[in-house]
């Protein structure tokens, strides 16, 4: 066999694609076929046991017809959603997949917004993430930016297929840590047409850097984030030896010696505005371990490269603004002004006076600007 068609073998057996042998017939022809490959690459659904009961932290909306749906994303992990339509509605329409917080389920956040956005004419899922919630995947309670990212890519394939829904006019709602994600699959999945992030959290960044790492010299971080890689693969052995992971802990008990945004979360996550039985956060929170693959994997890295649409929208109060303002000029080349920046199809919002949570379910001042969201997809998604 000459060099040359060695070189384009190993290629194709490393990355799966046989048909490139196409370019080289009698090569092919002497691959014989894998009689097992139909079986095993079948897109598999997992019965999952949903609830039937309105459980959500938001009242149930009568504008609006409601459904447990489920879907499969690429690494087999059957995912679940709430779909929400709004009554009276006929042929093809906008659809909406959304997500987050980072650590909460489809009953809090992403479900009022996904409800909300369905009052407003949109066919919305709010979907819990692969290994939380009612959605497939073991162990529970991992975190991954490639699967995380993923599981939107497995919502819009969902969005896609149904018959009510115009393929050609789907956006996504990423909120908190979810609206990094939202960035990192508007950046890779080219049939996303629209793009909102609120209250946005990188989490590579943040789990790599700390808080406020723009406070801290580059080798205060350096040696930080080894000191955390120590930390984290000393409890892979722990874990490995103990046959169970630990988990990091939710929200805390007792805010009262933290940080205000600590006592912000708290009083979203673990009073009546906002707890969920289901929620990480809300309660034992993420598998320790699940830290390890953010820190490795920037995933704002090609964000300059998203062509379509995004609107970033953020409190002036969060003390997590500064990551949508970054991630904007990172986005852009435009450093952000006090408010309202605006780049091409490009926005940068800030809200006055509001904090991260109440970007969540609008705190005590209807603080999100959903009229705002609304007229961003209608403009967008055509």
């Amino acid at each position: 066999m000459k060099k040359s068609l060695k070189k384009i073998l190993a290629t194709a057996l490393c990355f799966g694609v046989i048909g490139i042998m196409n370019t080289t017939a009698d090569a092919a022809a002497k691959i014989p076929a894998d009689a097992s490959f139909d079986s095993t690459s079948t897109i598999q659904k997992e019965n999952l046991k949903l609830g039937t009961e309105w459980d959500k932290v938001f009242a149930k909306s009568e504008k609006v017809n409601h459904q447990k749906v489920t879907f499969v994303n690429r690494y087999g992990i059957t995912l679940a959603a709430d779909m929400y339509t709004p009554k009276n509605f006929s042929g093809k329409i906008p659809a909406l997949a959304v997500c987050g917080a980072f650590g909460a389920v489809k009953e809090q956040i992403s479900g009022f917004y996904a409800q909300t956005m369905a009052e407003r004419g949109f066919l919305t899922i709010a979907f819990d993430p692969s290994y939380t919630g009612e959605s497939g995947g073991y162990p529970r309670f991992m975190a991954s930016p490639d699967i995380n990212t993923e599981d939107f890519q497995a919502a819009i394939d969902f969005l896609s297929t149904q018959e009510n829904v115009d393929a050609d006019k789907i956006g996504i709602i990423g909120i908190c840590g979810w609206g990094g994600l939202a960035l990192n699959t508007a950046a890779i999945d080219t049939r996303i047409k629209a793009t909102v992030t609120t209250t946005m959290y990188d989490m590579s960044r943040v789990i790599a850097n700390g808080y406020f790492d723009k406070d801290k010299d580059a080798e205060t971080l350096k040696r930080e984030r080894q000191q955390n890689r120590i930390n984290l693969n000393n409890q892979r052995t722990a874990d490995y030896k103990a046959g169970k992971y630990t988990r990091a802990g939710g929200v805390v008990e007792d805010p009262s010696e933290f940080p205000q945004f600590v006592k912000d979360y708290y009083a979203y996550y673990k009073t009546e505005r906002g707890y969920h039985k289901r929620s990480l956060n809300s309660n034992g929170g993420w598998n320790t371990t699940s830290a390890l693959s953010f820190m490795n994997m920037p995933q704002l890295t090609y964000t300059n490269e998203i062509e379509s649409a995004v609107l970033m929208i953020h409190g002036e109060k969060a003390h997590s603004r500064y990551f949508s303002e970054d991630a904007f000029e990172n986005m852009t080349g435009v450093k952000p002004s006090a408010f309202d920046t605006v780049s091409g199809n490009k926005e940068l919002l800030i809200i006055p006076n509001a904090n991260h949570c109440d970007l969540y379910d609008g705190g005590d001042k209807n603080y999100i600007p959903f009229d705002k969201i609304e007229k961003f997809f209608k403009t967008n998604l055509k």
